[in-house]
């Protein structure tokens, strides 16, 4: 019996040729790791940083405005729109409270690897995503659309401004 073996392409090219593909389904396809998807993102697409610089990078995006704050595991993708409030450590915690839909304690000794994403195949989005040590993401932050679904404009000079202090 003659069977076809259609061998995958390297991860790289994977991701490379598929834009608008979800990165955690291309994580599945291959068995790796997220975050290990994120680092074979094309360097136009993908720019990761140490999880050290947690605190500054979240302060930073309190000033951008409403944005997208997004939880996507393998049970649930939750959504949010708000501002992100200021933020302060307490009992292990970075705890974010304010006059947003936005807030809760988030365990940031365990972000280890912070990454500036922007990719799309239609509509490009661009977001900044924290991930675990397990290559998992904690959480990600999503530049915010207009009422016409284009990216402000504002917020992506902003999150640019903030990758490439980061990226260099």
């Amino acid at each position: 019996m003659d069977t076809v073996t259609t061998e995958r392409p390297p991860l790289a090219e994977r991701v490379a040729a598929s834009p608008g593909d979800l990165l955690e389904q291309i994580a599945r396809e291959y068995g790796v790791s997220t975050l290990e998807v994120v680092h074979s993102l094309p360097a136009e697409q993908g720019t990761v940083v140490s999880g050290e610089a947690f605190a500054d990078i979240m302060q930073d995006i309190t000033t951008w405005g409403d944005i997208l704050f997004l939880i996507h595991n393998g049970d649930i993708v939750l959504e949010c729109t708000g501002a992100l409030p200021a933020g302060s450590f307490g009992h292990g915690y970075y705890n974010i409270h304010g006059e947003s839909p936005i807030g809760g304690h988030i365990k940031a000794d365990n972000c280890k690897a912070i990454a500036f994403v922007a990719r799309g195949l239609k509509r490009v989005s661009m977001s900044v995503q924290f991930y675990n040590g397990a290559g998992d993401a904690m959480f990600k932050i999503f530049v915010a659309r207009d009422e016409q679904r284009e990216l402000k404009p504002d917020q992506v000079a902003k999150f640019e401004a903030l990758r490439a202090r980061y990226a260099g």
